[in-house]
């Protein structure tokens, strides 16, 4: 898989073993990593011109001047690639995270904070969240590069609200932060994001004590 897989970091605080970090991969070889780095510039170049839905896996080998070999050996399919272009943006949200729940200690507070940071990186970055992988087990929610807003949500329910059923409270966040249901939202109900966010808040008060 390209995107960067992450794991689960315990430290000492009321959040340990609910927020992830990423995980370095292996040393790779100089040409493997020139020809990925070119590769991610190529379809970003081309993304920005085209749009995400318009540019096929053999127009960025071509553009790149590269095998498609060696694409499909960065990347299996353009929603790998989608997500390595994320990968950046991804690990700045965690950093944020991160710092924000060792810096703030009331959890309804910080619960509020994330799903309106994850809201704000979904909505930036719909187009390239909204390819779908060629995986039919694999969509946005149960992949590896989102699966720690759920482990973070459910770390802080288990904070705010002990005595109920918080990983399906959990779910049902989660659910409301995957791409399809904001596009929805968005452009066939004509939400603007500050009203999708003030839902969100809304329904967070409202499952929780």
């Amino acid at each position: 898989m390209a995107v960067q897989i992450f794991c689960i970091v315990a430290y000492n605080t009321t959040m340990n073993n609910n927020m992830l970090l990423p995980h370095d991969s292996q040393p790779t070889r100089a040409d493997a990593i020139k020809n990925r780095m070119l590769l991610l510039e190529t379809a970003q170049r081309l993304f920005s011109e085209q749009g995400v839905s318009e540019v096929t896996m053999t127009a960025i080998a071509d553009a790149a001047q590269v095998g498609k070999g060696t694409l499909y050996r960065h990347f299996q399919n353009k929603a790998e690639l989608c997500h390595a272009l994320l990968d950046q943006e991804m690990r700045d949200l965690q950093e944020r995270s991160l710092r924000r729940m060792r810096s703030h200690e009331n959890p309804l507070e910080n619960l509020e904070w994330f799903l309106e940071q994850v809201l704000l990186f979904v909505v930036q970055n719909e187009e390239f969240l909204s390819i779908q992988v060629t995986d039919e087990n694999v969509q946005m929610l149960n992949h590896p590069a989102h699966l720690w807003w759920r482990q973070t949500i459910l770390g802080l329910l288990r904070q705010i609200a002990p005595n109920q059923d918080v990983d399906y409270l959990c779910d049902m966040l989660y659910v409301m932060l995957d791409v399809h249901t904001i596009c929805f939202q968005r452009h066939s109900l004509g939400y603007d994001t500050p009203r999708i966010i003030t839902g969100l808040i809304a329904t967070v008060r409202l499952l929780t004590p």
